[in-house]
């Protein structure tokens, strides 16, 4: 475990280019013909940029006899040049010969060079690419969501951030599995390669400016690691942690946690509901399920609704978050409703 900490070790100060394959920033995945016509109208107007360079400077110029050059005699020392043919003892000498030099023989060139040396510059230019996006991105990003582990519960966690309007931009996925990494790439998610237990790994996720963070490992103990990282790293960021046993949700909440969720028993209640009243069960999934039903959510109150009672309301409300604490409808402090509450509700999705 030193080990593995000693290698994490300054990674978040480590230059753009040492960080590709640690941080991974998703792309749009497009055509290779469309990659290869970009290069082959880039190449082009390379050409074209030069001819015009020769075009204008042409009394620097002369050919063989002596005669001014014309721009096809520019575009064509501009295809000998650029494509590193040359020039000497053997050149084509009337008009046709070098239109067909420049309109056959170079493409023929060019195409010549993509296959031989296409395969390193691609991968040279991919590394380039990758390091600047990590640039930009690490500069950019802000209030952001951080989820550690791309487990069942990561990967469910994140499904339902997007069932509820949250951009795959805004997710940032740390793992140590690289299958689980690349299966969250795949999904649009940016990814950092790293134990999370490591505030450096943490740093590279940016979880400093991060607005939430969704502790989703597989060990309690992990848990409590990670959650007291984040907390020494971002104080105000929305700590969200799921552990297996509920005797160590204390430790999570003085780790630093503001929600915890006790995965085993909150499923074995679910199987205990069932075996009486199944449709209960079909309810909570109902509730849970941002993408179709009915959804809990919460809302600010409206002018109109200040003064009132939460349960005389047309939504169906659940309870009243006053001053970051829920308060249950039916408490006498929430019989009327204030101005800054917020209203935890039961809406229609799509509505």
């Amino acid at each position: 475990m030193f080990g593995d900490r000693a290698r994490g070790l300054g990674l978040a100060s480590r230059p753009h280019f040492a960080l590709v394959g640690v941080l991974r920033i998703p792309e749009v995945q497009i055509s290779p013909w469309i990659s290869l016509t970009r290069r082959v109208l880039f190449a082009a107007s390379l050409l074209l940029l030069a001819a015009i360079v020769v075009y204008v400077g042409r009394e620097g110029y002369h050919d063989n006899s002596g005669n001014e050059l014309s721009f096809l005699d520019a575009f064509y020392y501009a295809t000998v040049s650029l494509s590193t043919t040359g020039y000497g003892d053997i050149h084509p000498v009337s008009a046709e010969a070098r239109l067909a030099n420049i309109v056959i023989i170079t493409p023929l060139r060019i195409l010549f060079l993509i296959v031989l040396v296409g395969t390193t510059l691609g991968v040279l230019t991919e590394r380039s690419r990758q390091a600047f996006k990590i640039q930009r991105w690490r500069h950019s990003v802000r209030n952001h969501t951080v989820v550690v582990g791309y487990g069942t519960k990561g990967r469910t966690a994140i499904d339902a951030m997007l069932g509820d309007g949250v951009q795959p931009a805004d997710i940032v996925v740390v793992d140590t599995d690289v299958v689980a990494l690349e299966a969250a790439a795949n999904a649009g998610l940016v990814t950092v390669h790293g134990s999370a237990t490591q505030s450096d790994v943490l740093r590279l996720a940016t979880v400093q400016n991060a607005a939430s963070v969704v502790v989703a490992t597989n060990r309690d103990d992990t848990a409590v690691l990670v959650t007291l990282t984040a907390r020494e790293l971002n104080k105000t960021a929305k700590i969200v942690v799921a552990v297996r046993e509920a005797e160590n949700t204390h430790l999570v909440r003085q780790s630093g946690a503001d929600s915890v969720v006790v995965s085993s028993e909150t499923a074995g209640r679910l199987l205990g509901i069932a075996t009486t009243t199944p449709t209960v069960v079909e309810m909570m999934e109902d509730l849970l399920t941002p993408q179709e039903g009915f959804a809990v959510a919460e809302r600010e109150v409206e002018p109109a609704e200040i003064g009132g009672s939460p349960r005389h309301l047309s939504d169906i409300v659940l309870g009243v978050v006053r001053g970051g604490v829920l308060v249950r409808v039916g408490e006498p402090e929430v019989d009327a409703i204030e101005a800054g509450d917020k209203l935890l509700y039961i809406r229609r999705v799509g509505k």
